[in-house]
C-alpha cells in the first residue's frame, strides 16, 4: 500500500504544479511545445506541467520617460526636448511573438519620433502648439506599434530647453511688443478723450452758464487741495464784450469808408491831436459805437439775470 501511495502523491504533486493564478490585470501567454496556444487568465486555471510554458503579461497602462534630446528646429534653433509616453498592451500574443522587447521597442520609436516631429517645426510652433505636435507624435508611434499589439494612449511633452541667447532674444520681442500696444492703447484714449472734449466745448459754448458752474466746480476744486494758490478770474463775458466792440468798430469803420489800419493809426497818435473826418464817416462811427454799448449793455444786463435766477 505504501509502495502505491508515494507514486500518487508525486502524480498530485507534479499535476497541482499546473495551477497558476493571474491578477485582475494579468494575462499568461501559454506556449505549448514551443508553439502559441492561448491566451488564459485572470483568476485560477491549469495548464500542462513541462508541456506548456507560460509568460506572464501586465496589461496595465506604463509610462515611458523619453529623456532629453538635443533637436534643430525648422528656424535652425537648437532646443532640449523631454517627453513622457503612456502606453497599453492590448494583444498580449503579438506583444510576446512579434518584437524581441517590447518596452525598449516602444522606447526608440517615441524618442526617434519626437526628435523629427519637433524638427519639422519652428520654434514658435514648439512653445505655442504643444498639443499639435503630441497628437502628431502620438498618431505616428501608434502606428508603428499597432502590429505589436500595443496602443499608444498618449504623448506629452514635459520641457522644452531653450538657449539664453534665445531667451533674451525673445524677451526683447515681447517687451516691444507690449510697449507697442500700450502706444497704441493711449493713443487711441487721447483721441477719445480730444472727442469728448470737443463735444464738451460744443455743448459749453451752446450753454454759457455750464462754463461758469465748471469754473465754480474748479474753484471747489482748488480750494479742497489746501494751496496758496491766489486766481485771478476774469469772466468770459469782457472777452465776449470786447470781440462785439471790435466786430462794431469794424462794421461802422467799413459803412464809413474807412480801413482798420487809419483807425489803429489815429488811436496811437499822442493826447491833443485832432482829427478831421467827414460828416458821413463821424455819423457812422457814432452810430457804431453806440450800437456796441448797447450790445455791451445788453449782455450784462441778460448776464445779471442769469446769476440771480441761478
Amino acid at each position: 500500500m505504501e509502495l502505491l501511495l508515494a507514486p500518487f502523491a508525486a502524480f498530485v504533486i507534479f499535476a497541482a504544479s499546473g495551477f497558476k493564478i493571474d491578477r485582475e490585470y494579468e494575462r499568461g501567454v501559454i506556449f505549448r511545445l514551443g508553439r502559441t496556444h492561448a491566451v488564459k487568465g485572470p483568476g485560477i486555471y491549469w495548464i500542462a506541467p513541462m508541456i506548456d510554458q507560460k509568460v506572464q503579461i501586465d496589461n496595465r497602462t506604463k509610462t515611458i520617460n523619453i529623456e532629453p534630446q538635443e533637436t534643430i528646429t525648422a528656424d535652425s534653433v537648437t532646443i532640449r526636448v523631454n517627453a513622457v509616453l503612456y502606453y497599453r498592451i492590448i494583444e498580449p500574443t503579438k506583444a510576446i511573438t512579434r518584437v524581441e522587447s517590447y518596452q525598449q521597442a516602444v522606447y526608440q520609436i517615441a524618442l526617434t519620433t519626437l526628435r523629427n516631429v519637433v524638427g519639422q517645426n519652428n520654434l514658435d510652433d514648439v512653445l505655442q502648439n504643444r498639443d499639435k505636435i503630441n497628437v502628431k507624435v502620438q498618431e505616428i508611434v501608434d502606428e508603428v506599434t499597432e502590429p505589436w499589439g500595443i496602443e499608444i494612449e498618449r504623448v506629452e511633452m514635459k520641457d522644452v530647453e531653450i538657449p539664453p541667447s534665445m531667451q533674451r532674444a525673445m524677451a526683447k520681442e515681447a517687451e516691444a511688443l507690449r510697449e507697442k500696444r500700450a502706444r497704441i492703447i493711449k493713443a487711441s484714449a487721447e483721441q477719445e478723450s480730444s472727442q469728448k472734449l470737443t463735444e464738451a466745448a460744443q455743448l459749453i459754448a451752446a450753454n454759457p452758464v455750464a462754463l461758469e458752474l465748471r469754473r465754480m466746480q474748479m474753484l471747489t476744486e482748488i480750494g479742497a487741495e489746501n494751496n496758496t494758490t491766489t486766481l485771478v478770474m476774469i469772466p468770459s463775458e469782457f472777452v465776449n464784450m470786447a470781440k462785439q466792440f471790435g466786430d462794431s468798430v469794424a462794421s461802422a469803420s467799413k459803412s464809413a469808408n474807412l480801413p482798420l489800419a487809419s483807425i489803429g493809426a489815429a488811436a496811437s497818435l499822442p493826447a491833443g491831436t485832432s482829427i478831421a473826418l467827414t460828416g458821413t464817416a463821424n455819423e457812422a462811427l457814432t452810430s457804431g459805437a453806440s450800437e456796441a454799448i448797447k450790445q455791451i449793455n445788453g449782455s450784462i444786463e441778460e448776464k445779471s439775470e442769469q446769476l440771480s435766477g441761478s
